[in-house]
């Protein structure tokens, strides 16, 4: 079930509002104080369990297992004191990880293997491949449950972990609005708010948030990232072979098509979230905007970077042992960063790139100084940083290797440089500056089409608009997350009558813009 389809808007999200309001009600009439904290949460528990399955009932055992197989290694990691504890932790950690290399990475080694073997094969005259792939479907959202749940572990071994109750802990892994494709989220920060029986009341404020951003997102999704895909999907085709112009509109498309997918997603989550109370955090903060590679990733999937941030690259050493090995973890982070997006050598090619980057950053401000690094260039850091993303992103949307290096040239006309059809009335013009419409390429650019206005109007959207938490909030950067105590976040935007009409307006454009229902992008992930 999408967030964008009838399905979800006209038929689960109200009946889970519904239920959720009313067992409140119910509960608070005539339960027990236990009971009523807890009867809105069960009924979201088992309404976020309906969900997931409804993409296949089948890996429903699989989510609940590891649910229970989780808790329980969290409430043993509690319980014990000294290298039990550490044992306990290794032993589920493995568990969490075994299981996701097996359903997200089993064929991946195959085949490297098989290639590997084929390639000796070839090379002494030997015969078939030793391996035959596995018939592996990835269950949906494998890894932002996978982590979510080590976070878990690692904070319960810490001793953060304050409130075991089951019932909170399926809501927090299998909360619906973060299921899917984010964000990551941490128990400390969720707990309480599942635990609060406040939550549960319906407020018009909450309303009035939640359905502003929800529908700010849905906008993002349907009229602009749904609109961009005809220009990327062409070019990224296997052997398309795109000419100059094509390769830049192509690249360019689905850079911004990624951009407005996973911002649509996390702003539709947070917008979802908020109708039932909760608070997520914030998950996207104009990437696009960013100075540097790094800002870039303390505004891109800022629970990921966190998570990466925290159990990965810190427990690794950081920073602490001197340059080299500071160097060392940045790319070890990056290339399983990459690798936890996908399970292909393009995904490890493009966490190696966003590698490098930082350490040529790290570099380079080492050796002129963090304050002065960038000044004389002034505002060339922002642009050679959307470049690096954007060629990085090739390697990240290509089906292989080959096809991304045959794009990547394309962009420098190592394929020609004929012009895209919606050009050929123009020709006795375009002839007299040396450019000649050609029709052997891809054939698929029409300017008429809504695509190109459509990639304009991102461009112009992402690098000057302001984003929704700066529509909706006075946002304070050195607060990560939109559940810090009250006062760290103060309302700045109030709804009006005339603010109401445009977003009722908006909302039924999305709606009659969903002729096809498409997937966020995230969901492969």
């Amino acid at each position: 079930m999408l967030f964008n389809s009838f399905a979800f808007l006209f038929g689960y999200l109200p009946i889970v509002l519904a239920g959720y309001f009313l067992l409140d009600r119910w509960a608070t009439a005539g339960a027990s104080a236990s009971w009523r904290r807890l009867a809105p949460a069960t009924w979201l528990a088992g309404a976020s369990l309906f969900f997931y399955a409804w993409w296949d009932v089948r890996y429903l055992p699989l989510l609940l297992a590891s649910i229970c197989v989780n808790y329980g290694a969290g409430r043993l990691i509690g319980a014990r004191a000294g290298a039990a504890r550490k044992r306990v932790l290794l032993a589920a950690l493995a568990l969490n990880l075994g299981l996701l290399a097996y359903y997200k990475y089993a064929n991946f080694f195959i085949d490297s293997v098989n290639a590997v073997a084929g390639l000796a094969g070839a090379g002494a005259g030997a015969g078939s491949l030793p391996w035959s792939g596995l018939d592996i479907i990835l269950p949906i959202g494998i890894s932002f449950f996978t982590f979510t749940q080590i976070a878990f572990l690692v904070d319960c071994y810490r001793g953060e972990v304050r409130e075991y109750r089951f019932i909170h802990y399926v809501l927090f892994v299998s909360y619906f609005p973060h299921l899917i494709a984010g964000p990551v989220l941490h128990h400390r920060d969720m707990m309480p708010q599942f635990a609060d029986p406040a939550n549960a009341h319906p407020r018009a404020a909450n309303f009035a948030i939640g359905l502003s951003i929800f529908t700010i997102g849905l906008a993002k999704k349907v009229l602009i990232a749904d609109n961009l895909s005809p220009l990327a999907i062409p070019v990224f085709a296997a052997g398309a072979t795109p000419t100059l112009i094509e390769a830049w509109i192509g690249v360019l498309a689905y850079t911004f098509q990624l951009y407005f997918d996973f911002s649509g997603y996390s702003d539709m989550a947070i917008g979802l979230s908020r109708l039932f109370g909760v608070k997520l955090p914030l998950n996207f903060n104009s990437p696009y905007k960013a100075a540097n590679i790094a800002d870039f990733w303390r505004r891109w999937h800022m629970t990921l970077s966190r998570f990466l941030r925290d159990y990965l690259y810190i427990p690794l050493g950081g920073s602490r042992r001197g340059e080299a090995m500071r160097y060392r973890n940045l790319m070890l982070t990056m290339l399983l960063g990459g690798l936890w997006h996908g399970a292909g050598w393009t995904f490890v090619i493009w966490g190696g790139l966003h590698g490098l980057y930082l350490v040529l950053q790290q570099a380079w401000q080492r050796v002129f100084g963090a304050a002065r690094a960038y000044r004389w260039l002034r505002w060339w850091p922002g642009l050679l940083t959307f470049l690096a993303v954007m060629l990085a992103w090739i390697f990240f949307r290509a089906p292989d290797v080959a096809t991304a290096w045959d794009i990547a040239g394309a962009l420098v006309g190592a394929n020609g440089v004929s012009l895209p059809r919606g050009l050929a009335s123009h020709g006795a013009s375009l002839a007299q500056w040396g450019l000649h419409p050609a029709f052997d390429g891809i054939r698929w650019i029409e300017l008429a089409g809504p695509g190109l206005p459509v990639l304009l109007a991102a461009m112009l959207l992402a690098f000057k608009a302001p984003n929704t938490q700066e529509i909706f909030f006075l946002y304070e950067p050195a607060i990560e997350r939109i559940f810090q105590p009250a006062g760290r976040w103060a309302f700045s935007w109030r709804p009006t009558r005339r603010w109401s009409v445009g977003f009722a307006a908006l909302f039924i454009a999305c709606i009659f813009g969903m002729n096809r229902v498409t997937e966020f992008l995230y969901f492969q992930f």
